[in-house]
């Protein structure tokens, strides 16, 4: 489901759109999948939870990240852009130590090289090893 509302700013009447798909895991807390203002997607942090089973598969840094890229796709596709439109993107590792193996899987995903920060966190949400926010530039 997507939701529209106007809200009034001093440039005039700007449209917010919520993003919602089945093909991404819905919100574990009170907030969106994605947000969709001023021609720019704002997608909450994706981590590696099968959509279809609800659940963390992978048990390695690899096979987590591929889900969350996958994941990430899900919403792109549902705020109707792709991955070559991200523009930033925001990386938490449970562990540095796996930051080589993450950028494997991630720059396959990402070849245009969006700006990026990528930081190690205490713990993620269900103890999963990332997790990746986008912001992407609707054309």
């Amino acid at each position: 489901m997507q939701v529209s509302k106007l809200i009034k700013t001093n440039g005039g009447m700007n449209m917010i759109k919520k993003i919602s798909t089945d093909k991404a895991p819905a919100a574990i807390g009170p907030y969106s999948q994605a947000i969709v203002a001023n021609k720019m997607v704002y997608a909450s942090g994706q981590i590696p939870i099968n959509p279809e089973t609800g659940n963390v598969e992978a048990t390695d840094i690899k096979g987590q990240t591929e889900q969350v890229m996958k994941n990430v796709g899900a919403i792109l596709i549902a705020a109707d852009c792709g991955y070559e439109q991200v523009v930033k993107t925001t990386c938490f590792l449970a562990d540095m130590g796996d930051f080589a193996a993450f950028n494997e899987v991630y720059e396959k995903y990402f070849p245009n090289k969006p700006a990026r920060s990528c930081v190690a966190v205490k713990e993620l949400p269900k103890g999963v090893l990332c997790e990746v926010e986008v912001i992407a530039c609707l054309y």
